[in-house]
């Protein structure tokens, strides 16, 4: 389970050096795609295939599926991180996020996001006021 926030900065080649406390689980490949709000989702590979899965069992006639999935695995990006722990974030990627030098990593849960500082800053304070007014629905049992 990816978990904390972490500051690294990219490097002029667009690399990113991988948390230390996430490189075990990483060290094998990640895959790295859009994410929602304009973010990036970094996948373990097993996580990514079992998504992968996930997205193939849904019916060819479900519009949303078909259109989710396009997105997801056209701008996929696989590597092996290197031995100091980096992985190389393509053109693409960093223009949809909107990302410089200042990024945000966070552990959530499966997956890890990469943002950029001030995305994260903005959606941090934006969505305070809905965290703390999470009703029941949202987590089944409460907590």
């Amino acid at each position: 389970m990816f978990l904390g926030t972490h500051t690294p900065r990219l490097d002029e080649k667009g690399r990113l050096i991988l948390p230390a406390k996430f490189r075990d689980e990483l060290a094998g490949g990640v895959v790295i795609t859009k994410g929602q709000e304009r973010c990036l989702y970094v996948f373990p590979g097993a996580e990514f295939a079992r998504i992968a899965e996930q997205l193939r069992a849904a019916p060819m006639t479900n519009k949303a599926a078909r259109a989710y999935g396009r997105v997801f695995f056209a701008s996929a990006h696989d590597e092996v991180p290197d031995r100091q722990g980096r992985v190389t974030i393509p053109q693409h990627l960093r223009e949809y996020a909107g990302l410089d030098r200042d990024l945000v990593v966070i552990g959530a849960s499966t997956r890890v996001e990469i943002w950029d500082r001030q995305a994260w800053d903005t959606y941090l304070a934006e969505s305070e006021e809905d965290f703390a007014g999470i009703e029941e629905g949202v987590l089944p049992g409460g907590l």
